[in-house]
């Protein structure tokens, strides 16, 4: 299976444009974003759990990276509500279940070899930093040698300057509404834009994304 599988493309998906489908787990549903390969994959997915839903126990062959859209994720490490980062490492394992139900943005086999952070964030209760504009905070989430991940809040009217992306971007807008030149993108919109794309973003009613660079594949 391959679904936007061309990194060198741009790609926008807005609310309007979810197609969920069944998962091998019951209750458990999935809107694709991108993918190549079939039930093992590198996938980028924003998957939605019914009250008392659960995957089998699993090892992250490629590591797994998630944040907390609503409700509350569990597994054998605990409880992680709404606004929580974890990244879990290549050969870490879990059995993931939910009480209340959840949906969770997860990219999996995406992980470099040498990056074996393990950790959690309740990005809830952390302090954001002054960012690059005036209007700008920033939440530090991780960075590596291949990526930098980050919560950015804009506040209403901001606007931020034009850029290229080294290694490429990736938004998943969690509020508000994120712009560029080239577009609206309303809260659940998710965005990728290619190595050494440009754009110009604001955000007119201001937003909170969650935003990655430099880890798009360009060779």
């Amino acid at each position: 299976m391959r679904i936007n599988a061309d990194f060198t493309k741009r790609v926008v998906v807005r609310p309007d444009d979810y197609n969920w489908v069944s998962s091998p787990a019951a209750g458990v549903e999935r809107m694709m974003l991108d993918r190549i390969g079939d039930e093992v994959a590198r996938a980028t997915t924003i998957v939605r759990f019914t009250p008392g839903s659960y995957f089998d126990a699993h090892t992250h062959d490629g590591g797994e990276e998630y944040l907390v859209l609503e409700g509350t994720f569990s597994d054998e490490s605990g409880d992680y509500p709404a606004g929580s980062y974890v990244r879990n490492p290549i050969g870490t394992s879990h059995k993931p279940h939910t009480v209340e139900g959840c949906t969770i943005l997860v990219k999996l086999h995406q992980f470099a070899e040498d990056d074996t952070a393990h950790f959690s964030v309740n990005t809830t209760s952390e302090a954001f930093r002054p960012g690059a504009v005036e209007g700008l905070s920033v939440l530090p989430l991780h960075s590596a040698h291949n990526e930098n991940v980050a919560l950015v809040r804009w506040a209403p009217g901001t606007q931020f300057n034009a850029h290229q992306h080294w290694g490429g971007e990736e938004i998943f807008v969690l509020d508000g509404t994120f712009e560029d030149e080239h577009g609206r993108y309303p809260k659940g919109s998710w965005l990728r834009s290619p190595h050494l794309s440009q754009h110009t973003p604001f955000s007119k009613e201001g937003c909170l994304i969650w935003v990655k660079t430099g880890h798009l594949p360009f060779e």
